[in-house]
Parts: structure tokens; C-alpha cells; sequence
């Protein structure tokens, strides 16, 4: 199924997708589908990784993490507003990118989020788009009967897709648990959402998975979907374990002045290669590589290129810049065990994890059909309404100070009225609370044989704003990533009160009879200067930066235009995540998705 060397050297396609993750496999897919007479070739720096119960059974959440078979094993550099903590940024390598090693929520953000991209200057970029495109990619399978008499799970059929290539399903979940974490919140005044995939996601609710029932409950994602139904066409070659270079071009610029590709150098076997490009490069490498395959490519920041020693091509300023991430932190509980519960603490013991794939394989139920499922997206007026007031306050001078210094990075400015709009709206919300069945903090060791459940406190608009760039002129180097995690002193005050509001929810019923001690932060960290300094040393990337190349007008930092076109060149575009140029109040695997669509009707409308 997988081409061959000989297959792609010197050969030419029309289309060259670099990176077969979840929006390069996307956009292949959907090219193939509208027409049979164009070519595509995908490179992709993984392995196959079809078939491998590693990537299809999701109960052991985070076992492909560090191995180089599945994981790029970024890192940060050391992160000076957080003690100088360097931090893991594990990405997917491999067909499907990192959604063969997401823990498969599929959730949506605030349409108001979206609709900041149209108002950033991307006309077309807004929700009604992201609907259109997120629901016609899915294929939603509502709750069994079973689970329906476990715990209430709602939907509304106009929100949800049912005939796209991803499947997605409401997972199976320990259902005292879930339904103990949604009623603590509504016992302190949260709505119960029926359904929060219509661009509301401001209370508590029940989230999806991308799942597929008719697969064993296996994970359904960009190789399932979009490779295997289309391995067999002659038009699509698909070349793993190729890590491309950079990008190639022809010596003189076209009429209008743009760089024009020509091809792409790759590197296989440990040997260069090349291949022709006929129509467009898309660059699909993600947050992380996107980036770096534009400035070894010759488009970037001059003193960045010129560092590395890499000749200028186009001067592109925001390459690898204004990066975001969602942060969180877990607070671990441990649980009676007068009661029995379902967790995934029970992967810890090799024999229990032995029956669970066990039973996974007879079709019976077991924890690799279980999700991460219990959400709650609240304003920091919900959170805290006394000290919201001084928090907007806070961020909001902050924010004036740095625009009249003049220091802020072109088009930054606009962002953070938006962001400080959304913080100041008590309808839109600031931070995310999600119930994890086991243990998932960073501090301490689970005890042998207890039972724990996390609720994950997590950042959802921060201003800090980090950058990516090359350190040498190597692909194979792993690029700078220095997140400038809380270098924004507010990102720290709105963390600190969500960490403060999961303790007042363990303290709540119906969760705190379950409850036998906290295990982290622990009853050392009480003050609110203990709970930010335990944020610094503990906390954790979400795995959802975006920015890196943001669609912006070019003035304003931006790296693509609203047609996802590299400014300064004539058929180089970016379909990935690193073109969202603010974060989104979501776990950000269905927007992958989006932008993979978005580029396919991009460039089915201009050929």
C-alpha cells in the first residue's frame, strides 16, 4: 500500500502534500475525490502505523508518547516564567498525524472564537463555515440504550454530522463518576448544555470521541477515514518515513513577483532526493514543522535565516511567530474504594491491562472502549466573580500599556481586544474543567492499586504569545520552541482561580462523598502564591498549539493569506493548525480537520 523509493524520485505531481497527518490526509482525500485525474503525492516522516493496536486501542492514553516510532519528542526550551521548566510537546509521526495519538475527543469550540478569524481579516473563515465543513467530515453514532440508562446523553441532530469518513460516538464511561462531576457543577450553578456543538459551549456536558462503533469501539482517524478507503487509487502516492528538507524553486519569480515552486527535496534512507511539483506544495507538517520547513526553505525572519545560514527567498516576518497553547493542570483525587469504579488506572497492572485487551478482543466490554467525556467551558465570572473584576482590570491596563509603547508585534494589538472582549463577556468562557477517570498529574506517583479521578484545570486564551524557529540549517534538528508559558502575569491569575475552583468542587456534592484525600497539589499548597508556583512546576501542555503561521493579513504578522497561500510565493500554501491565529476554546482535533476541508475547497474552486 505504501509506494516505493522509485515510485516518487524524480518523478513530478501535480499536488505535493507535505505531511500526512490528520488535515494532509485531508486534503488528499478530498482532491481524489472530485477528480480522477490529478496526482498527489503525501510525504510523511512516520511509519505506516496501520493496523497497530497501539494507535487504535485509545484506553491507554498517552503509551505511544516518547517513542520514536509514533512521537516526534519535541521539547521546549527552558521556560523563564515557568521556572525554567523545559516541557515535553509530544506530536504524532505517522500516518494520521497526531490523531493516531490524541486521547480522541472530538468537541467544538465558541462560534465566537471562530468568527475572530473572519474578523482578523479572513473573509469566509467564520462558523457557519466550520459547521458546514466539521459536520460533513463526521459520522456521529448517538448513544446506545444501554448508556442511555446509565446517564442522560443529548444531542440535536442539525449540530451533528452523519455521513462523514470520522467516526464518532459517545464513548463508553464510568457513568457514576461522569454524572458525579456534571451534577457538582450544576449543584454550584452551571447549565447542563444539551448539546454544545452548535457554537454554545459555555457550561457542563458530555463530549464525543472519534470512535467507531462498527471497528471493535477502535479509533477512527485521518488513516482510517481518508488513507485506506483511497490506498488503491493510481492517482495517490503516499511515501512514509520521507522528512522533507525544503521546499525547491525556480530561479526567477513569476510575473507578479512570487516565488514559484517547482519541487520539494526529501530525505529517505538517509539519502536527498527530489520531486516536481506540476500545480501546489501543501505544507500540512503541523504547529511544529510547518515553520521549520519554510525557513529552511528560504521564507522567513531575516536574522533568523541568516543565522542559520539560509539564503533569504521571501521576508516573511511572522514565520514562527505568535504562538498559542492550551496549559493544564492536574488535580488528582484519590477515591473510596468502599466503592467499586471504572478508570484507567487499572492499565497500571499488567495482568488487569492484559484482560482489558482481552476482552477488547472477544467484543466484550472492557476500558479501551471508555473516553475522556465530562467537560466545562466557564467565564471567569463563573469562576470567580470577585476576582474577575480585578483580573480583567489588570490584563486590560496591561494590555493598553503595552499598545501605547508601540512594543507589541504587528497585528498582536487587534488579537488582544478580542481576547480581552471575550474576558470581559460573561457568557464566553475563559477556562476548562474536564473529569478524567484516573490519575493525570505530574507531581506525585499513584498508589498501587488505588483508584483516582483528575480534573484537568486548563487555560483556554492565553496572551502569552511564543515562537518556533530553526536552530540549524538541519531538517532533521528539532527546531526552538520557546512557548513564553505565563510570560503574561494574567495567563498565571486566571489558571490559579480555576485550580481554586476544582478544590471548591471537590468540596461539593455529590463528588466530595467519593472523594478520600487530594493528591495534588496536596495541602502544602494552599496560598494563592503556592498554587502559581505549583502551576509553574507542574502544569503541562494540551497538545494544541496553533499560530505559527497565522492567516493574517501580511502587515500584521501573517504567513498565509485566507487562502492558506504563503505570501510572496504563487502555489506554496499551509493547511494545518499552525494557520489559526488565536486559540479556540476546544480541543483542537476537529479544527485540524476544518482547515484540511477548507483547503480542499480552496483548491478544488481554484483549479
Amino acid at each position: 500500500m505504501i509506494a516505493q523509493i522509485l515510485n516518487v524520485a524524480n518523478k513530478s505531481f501535480d499536488y505535493v502534500i507535505i505531511g500526512g497527518g490528520t488535515a494532509g490526509l485531508t486534503v488528499a482525500s478530498r482532491l481524489l475525490e472530485h477528480s480522477n485525474k490529478r496526482s498527489v503525492l503525501v510525504l510523511e516522516a512516520g511509519e505506516p502505523n496501520l493496523d497497530d493496536p497501539k494507535v487504535l486501542l485509545g484506553g491507554t492514553f498517552g503509551s505511544t508518547f516518547g517513542d520514536p516510532k509514533y512521537d516526534w519528542g519535541f521539547s521546549t526550551t527552558p521556560q523563564i516564567y515557568s521556572n525554567n521548566r523545559t516541557m515535553g510537546w509530544n506530536r504524532g509521526k505517522g500516518l494520521g498525524g497526531s490523531s493516531c495519538m490524541n486521547f480522541y475527543v472530538w468537541c467544538k469550540p465558541s462560534a465566537t472564537d471562530i468568527n475572530a478569524i473572519d474578523e482578523l481579516g479572513n473573509p469566509g473563515w467564520n462558523w457557519k463555515s466550520f459547521q458546514e465543513c466539521t459536520t460533513r467530515i463526521e459520522h456521529f453514532t448517538e448513544a446506545s440504550t444501554d448508556q442511555l440508562a446509565e446517564l442522560a446523553h443529548t444531542h440535536i441532530n442539525a449540530y451533528r454530522g452523519k455521513s462523514g469518513p470520522i467516526k464518532t460516538t459517545v464513548p463508553g464511561t464510568a457513568a457514576p463518576l461522569n454524572k458525579a462531576f456534571l451534577d457538582t457543577l450544576q449543584n454550584m450553578g452551571v447549565p447542563l448544555l444539551k448539546d454544545p456543538y452548535g457554537g454554545n459551549v459555555t457550561g457542563c456536558w458530555q463530549a464525543s470521541a472519534s470512535l467507531d462503533r462498527d471497528a471493535q469501539w477502535t479509533r477512527s482517524y485521518a488513516a482510517t477515514a481518508h488513507y485506506l478507503p483511497n490506498k488503491d487509487s493510481p492517482n495517490l502516492v503516499v511515501l512514509t518515513e520521507a522528512t522533507v528538507a525544503r521546499i525547491l524553486f525556480e530561479n526567477k519569480a513569476g510575473s507578479d513577483g512570487n516565488l514559484v515552486a517547482n519541487g520539494v527535496e526529501f530525505i529517505y534512507g538517509g539519502q536527498e532526493y527530489r520531486v516536481g511539483v506540476n500545480r501546489e506544495v501543501v505544507c500540512s507538517a503541523g504547529t511544529i514543522k510547518s515553520p521549520q520547513v519554510l525557513e529552511l526553505s528560504g521564507i522567513g525572519r531575516r536574522e533568523v535565516l541568516e543565522k542559520i545560514g539560509v539564503p533569504v527567498k521571501v521576508e516573511l516576518s511572522g514565520v514562527g511567530e505568535n504562538l498559542t497553547d492550551h496549559t493544564f493542570c492536574g488535580i488528582s483525587y484519590e477515591l473510596d474504594p468502599s466503592t467499586p469504579h471504572k478508570t484507567f488506572d487499572i492499565f497500571r497492572d499488567v495482568n488487569l491491562a492484559k484482560e482489558q485487551a482481552r476482552l477488547q478482543a472477544l467484543g466484550e466490554d472492557n476500558m479501551h472502549r471508555y473516553g475522556i467525556s465530562a467537560f466545562s467551558y466557564l467565564p471567569i465570572q463563573t469562576i470567580n466573580p470577585a476576582a474577575s473584576q480585578d483580573i480583567v482590570a489588570g490584563a486590560e491596563q496591561l494590555i493598553a500599556e503595552q499598545i501605547k509603547s508601540g512594543k507589541l508585534p504587528p497585528g498582536l494589538a487587534e488579537q488582544y481586544k478580542i481576547q480581552l472582549r471575550v474576558l470581559k463577556d460573561p457568557t464566553e468562557p475563559d477556562l476548562e474543567l474536564i473529569g478524567v477517570n484516573g490519575y493525570m498529574s505530574h507531581r506525585s506517583m499513584p498508589g498501587e492499586g488505588k483508584a483516582h479521578i483528575t480534573i484537568l484545570a486548563v487555560l483556554q486564551h492565553p496572551f502569552s504569545r511564543g515562537t518556533i524557529h530553526c536552530k540549524t540549517d538541519s531538517p532533521t534538528d528539532q527546531p526552538d520552541i520557546d512557548a513564553h508559558i505565563f510570560e503574561n502575569p494574567y495567563d498565571l491569575e486566571l489558571f490559579k482561580e480555576n485550580v481554586k475552583y476544582v478544590r471548591r468542587m471537590a468540596q461539593t456534592e455529590p463528588l466530595k462523598s467519593l472523594l478520600v484525600r487530594e493528591v495534588d497539589p496536596g495541602p502544602e499548597n494552599q496560598t494563592d502564591e503556592q498554587i502559581k508556583e505549583y502551576i509553574k512546576n507542574y502544569s503541562y501542555t494540551c497538545f494544541h498549539a496553533l499560530g505559527s503561521c497565522s492567516m493574517l493579513p501580511r502587515d500584521k504578522n501573517g504567513v498565509v493569506d485566507s487562502t492558506l497561500k504563503v505570501y510572496g510565493t504563487k502555489n506554496v500554501r499551509v493547511a494545518d493548525l499552525s494557520v489559526i491565529p488565536m486559540e479556540i476554546s476546544a480541543h483542537t482535533q476537529s479544527a485540524a480537520y476544518y482547515v484540511g476541508e477548507k483547503m480542499a475547497e480552496i483548491l478544488l474552486s481554484a483549479y
